[in-house]
């Protein structure tokens, strides 16, 4: 990638992009597509570090209304290895442009799905990639002198890559503050990108690097972001009553950790978003998708009716088995979308009609969908005999 120029204000392109995907963020959530796989073409695989790349799609023209994004939006993959499919969401960690769209994939231990996706995947393979999705976006209707901060860690750096940029090049008035933690500066993921939007937008953007393995000449940016540091960094660094939207991406503890302390230090829950790769949570059952179930003849059921894409089906979940409304309809209808299986993505997403549910967890519906009665679909399990859910509201 070329280096950005040493300026204040954007180019040209930058600004007409960002004006793109952000109109429809002003003043309210971001789109939903109607979340279907298509098949895409690699057109770059660029190494990040040592264990993590970017890689770019190339969108065909009949295509591009489909996969229109926000900055802060996902994508899910899906491949079939070793006779097994493997879906896994990740976030799109640069500006819209026409015809392509990048993810960044961090190889996790033990990884299967990263593994191969840094070892194997070249220009010229084939992915299914499914149509953005995701409400990580800004829903400030003016951008205009506001302040807005990121605090990632690690590959939750990806969409707010995205975010910055997009706001940076909106508002020549607007100011973007982020706080990235890393092992070590050889893990730091787009650190050259970084480098070049800080030299972009020098009095505008403001840059932390915080490095827990590698001692930093000021203290305050070494060591891990315990609660006694992240209280330090909001006195220093970035002053709640400074800051107009907060950002949080990364592992469950850090991200549960600036919540807290945010709403602790009086932050409106409202002005506070948040997005998880994993729950990291130990002990944490695997995801309920696809897994066998069979209903025996006379057997108490929960009936669950659903509609996807204007169309209905009827399928019967055993009360014995507490299976996940996801789990059950993906017996009749294998597009039932979905892709971490694990309430974090979003992307199983659907409106309760009638009936009540228990959700195990949510790490993906804002408060406001949550009282318009949406649920994942993914950790929702029956408790009333009859449950209607609708995937096209």
């Amino acid at each position: 990638m070329d280096a950005a120029p040493s300026r204040e204000s954007g180019t040209a392109e930058a600004e007409r992009l960002a004006d793109v995907f952000l109109a429809g963020a002003v003043g309210g959530p971001a789109p939903r597509h109607r979340a279907r796989f298509h098949t895409l073409t690699v057109a770059e695989v660029r190494p990040l570090t040592d264990d993590a790349v970017e890689v770019t799609f190339a969108v065909p023209e009949d295509l591009r209304a489909d996969y229109d994004y926000l900055a802060g939006q996902h994508v899910a993959l899906r491949a079939r290895l070793d006779g097994q499919e493997l879906r896994r969401s990740y976030s799109l960690c640069r500006p819209p442009s026409s015809g392509t769209l990048s993810v960044a994939i961090k190889r996790d231990l033990g990884g299967r799905f990263s593994t191969w996706a840094q070892t194997e995947l070249h220009p010229g393979d084939t992915l299914d990639v499914m149509s953005p999705q995701g409400n990580f976006t800004t829903r400030l209707p003016d951008l205009e002198g506001r302040h807005l901060v990121g605090i990632a860690a690690g590959s939750g750096i990806t969409p707010l890559m995205a975010l910055a940029t997009a706001v940076l090049a909106r508002s020549d008035t607007s100011r973007f503050t982020l706080v990235y933690t890393n092992r070590s500066r050889t893990d730091v993921m787009f650190l050259d990108d970084l480098a070049d939007l800080k030299d972009r937008y020098p009095s505008r953007l403001a840059l932390h690097h915080v490095l827990s393995r590698e001692q930093r000449t000021a203290p305050l940016l070494s060591g891990r972001i315990d609660a006694e540091k992240l209280h330090t960094m909001l006195d220093v660094l970035v002053p709640p009553a400074t800051v107009d939207e907060w950002f949080l991406c990364g592992p469950f503890e850090l991200v549960q950790l600036c919540r807290d302390t945010l709403t602790e230090l009086g932050v409106d829950r409202s002005h506070i978003r948040h997005e998880l790769f994993t729950t990291g949570e130990p002990g944490q059952a695997g995801p309920d998708a696809g897994r066998p179930v069979i209903v025996r003849e006379n057997e108490p059921v929960h009936r669950i009716r659903f509609t996807l894409e204007g169309q209905s089906a009827t399928v019967d979940s055993p009360a014995s088995a507490h299976e996940t409304i996801l789990n059950a309809a993906l017996r009749v209808r294998s597009d039932v979308p979905f892709a971490c299986a694990g309430g974090v993505c979003g992307t199983c997403r659907a409106r309760l009609v009638e009936g009540d549910v228990r959700m195990t967890e949510n790490y993906a519906l804002e408060p406001d969908e949550l009282e318009r009665g949406y649920i994942l679909t993914c950790q929702s399990h029956p408790t009333t005999p009859a449950v209607v859910v609708d995937y096209d509201v």
